[in-house]
Parts: C-alpha cells; sequence; structure tokens
C-alpha cells in the first residue's frame, strides 16, 4: 500500500468513524433532540404572527407574549373541554378492540364468506386479524395512552417545549446575529442569505405542513361521525396524525375505523362508507388543499420517504415517525440553499 492510498484510508475511516460517533450520540440524545425539534417547528409555526404583531408597534418581547397568551388560552380551553373527552373515547376504543369483543363478529363474518365460498378456511381470517391487533394496533394505541399520561412527557410538552419556544421567537434575532458573527467576513452575506431563505422556506413547509394534516384529521372526524362510529373523535386524531406520515395516512385512518365499524355494527355494511369518506377527504385534499397550502412539495422519492419513516421509527418511535420527513426537509433545504449560495458567490467572485 502506498503512502498515498494509506493516507486516503485512513482519511476515510476517520470520516466513518466521526459519522458512527455522531450517530450514535444523536441516537443516546434522542429524547432532547425530539424536544428541540419541536420546539423549532413550533417556532416556525408562529414566527409570523409574532413579525406581524412587529409591524403593528409591538416590540419583540410583546409580541412574543402576547401570542403565547392567546396560545395558553386555546391550550387551557383545550385541556378542559377536548382532552378529557378525547381520553375517555380513546380509553373506550382500546376496550374496544380487545380481541375478544372482536372475535364473535369476525367469526359471523367468516362464516357468511363460506356460504359463498366453501373452500374459505374458517378461522384463519379471524386469527389473523386478531394477531394483528393485538400485536400493532393495541399495541400502537398504548403507547400513545403511555406518552399522553406519561409524566416526563407531559412536563416536557407543557413546559419545557414551549420554553424553548419562546426564547427561540422572542431572541430570534440574535440567535441569527450570533450565528453570523462567528462567520468569516467573506462569508456573512453568504450565511445570511442561506439562513433566512431557510428560514422561509422550511417556515412555510411546516405550517402548511400542520394545517393539512389537521384538515384531513378535522373532515375524517365529522365523517365518522356522520356515519354513526363511536368514538369518532380519537378516530379523527389519528387519521389527522397518521396523515402527517406521507403514503400512510389512508391506512393508519382507515383501518381502525374499519376495525370499529365491524365491532359496532356486528357486520361489513359500513365499509363502504368508510372507504367513500377516506377517498372524497383525500381527493379534497390531493386536489385543493395541498396545491393551495404547499407552495413547493418535499419532492422526494417514495422510497427515500418510506427508508425514512422506518428509520425515525426505529430510533425514536412514534414521533421520529411523524418528525422524519420534515426534519429531512429542514436537512435537505438547508444543504441545497448552501449549495446554490455557495455556486453563485463563486460565481460571483470571477
Amino acid at each position: 500500500m502506498t503512502e498515498i492510498t494509506s493516507r486516503k484510508f485512513t482519511k476515510v475511516l476517520l470520516w466513518a468513524v466521526g459519522i458512527f460517533l455522531f450517530l450514535y450520540l444523536i441516537y443516546l440524545l434522542s429524547d432532547i433532540i425530539i424536544i428541540l425539534i419541536a420546539s423549532v417547528l413550533l417556532m416556525f409555526i408562529f414566527h409570523p404572527l409574532v413579525t406581524m404583531l412587529e409591524q403593528e408597534g409591538f416590540n419583540r418581547l410583546a409580541s412574543t407574549l402576547f401570542i403565547f397568551i392567546g396560545v395558553g388560552l386555546f391550550a387551557y380551553i383545550g385541556f378542559s373541554f377536548f382532552i378529557p373527552r378525547f381520553t375517555y373515547q380513546m380509553n373506550q376504543l382500546i376496550e374496544t378492540l380487545h380481541v375478544y369483543s372482536l372475535h364473535d363478529q369476525l367469526f359471523k363474518i367468516e362464516k357468511e364468506i363460506y356460504s359463498f365460498l366453501p373452500f374459505f378456511p374458517l378461522g384463519e381470517l379471524s386469527k389473523k386479524v386478531e394477531d394483528f391487533i393485538s400485536n400493532q394496533i393495541i399495541n400502537s394505541f398504548d403507547s400513545i395512552s403511555i406518552l399522553l399520561s406519561s409524566i416526563v412527557s407531559v412536563i416536557a410538552i407543557l413546559v419545557i417545549v414551549p420554553f424553548i419556544t419562546f426564547f427561540l421567537l422572542k431572541d430570534s434575532r440574535r440567535i441569527l446575529q450570533g450565528i453570523l458573527q462567528v462567520m468569516p467576513n467573506n462569508y456573512f452575506e453568504i450565511s445570511y442569505y442561506i439562513l433566512k431563505k431557510v428560514n422561509v422556506q422550511v417556515g412555510r413547509f411546516v405550517r402548511a405542513w400542520i394545517f393539512d394534516a389537521a384538515f384531513v384529521g378535522t373532515f375524517c372526524g365529522l365523517g365518522f361521525y356522520l356515519i354513526g362510529i363511536e368514538n369518532a373523535l380519537p378516530l379523527g386524531v389519528i387519521a389527522g396524525l397518521g396523515h402527517l406520515v406521507p403514503y400512510l395516512g389512508p391506512i393508519l385512518g382507515g383501518v381502525p375505523a374499519i376495525i370499529i365499524s365491524i365491532i359496532q355494527f356486528g357486520d361489513v355494511s359500513q365499509i363502504p362508507y368508510i372507504i367513500l369518506l377516506m377517498a372524497l377527504v383525500y381527493t379534497a385534499d390531493n386536489g385543493f388543499v395541498q396545491p393551495f397550502v404547499f407552495s413547493k412539495s418535499v419532492d422526494m422519492h417514495p422510497v427515500i420517504i418510506i427508508l425514512l419513516i422506518i428509520t425515525g421509527s426505529q430510533l425514536f418511535g412514534i414521533l421520529g415517525m411523524l418528525l422524519a420527513v420534515p426534519t429531512t426537509a429542514v436537512i435537505r433545504t438547508l444543504l441545497k440553499e448552501m449549495y446554490f449560495a455557495f455556486k453563485n458567490y463563486r460565481i460571483a467572485r470571477l
């Protein structure tokens, strides 16, 4: 091995070790990273409102306080009226999904199928569905309930995240100035351009992403209620959260509703209505809402998105699955703007 080859090998090895240690550090600090990501996303959501109040003559601190007081009142109303009802219906939903209450209904459906298809094996459908519910759906709902009821999670959501978000909003200009101060003078303008461009693009994407999920969750929940499905409120919330996961939204939102309808009505009579509802909501979303609220799509290959979702789920659980795509979009936007800025900067220097 020549000296040049040895140096290249050592350089590649050091890079590989560095990347591994960096990823391992992210894994160890996953809880802190999730809190920081949530705070940054909230900052992007409320930043335009703070800026709008500043333009009306309020200072930065007063604008931030006013927004937080308004959000706090809204949250208080939500916790007083929405959360207790949601928790009650979620507990009912978990009890309803217990496999023993579903077995008889599934067996009735199997008997109806067997009357038309004598070669259909009795017991296979109920066993597979019960295993799926036990291993996937109930465990997922239990994880959500544990997440909502965990003291640490509640403290993180109610105290730490708003605290960090408040100072990110109030001191955003100071943070920007601090970042720019450590940059060499030759890169001051280019750094300012990159940060400003990323702030605008990512902020628009995050606000559109949240609004789109709220639209799907609201109309799915309303549709489930009009169809007559019990526990429509948590089912609507699940549909909205599921929509945050690209390509899996209709499945995550529709499957729980279908299972509840089978248990509630004892047959499959409501399944066509649920499928029609999901089709109407997603047609409206894809045809009207998304083109209106998204000025630019994430523009990622479906395979990459699926791999990101799986990786986020394995590393950070449910929150990792939800935040995988927007976080990657933030990083990609940053790298893209850096590339174009440096490219144009070099051209301008020639």
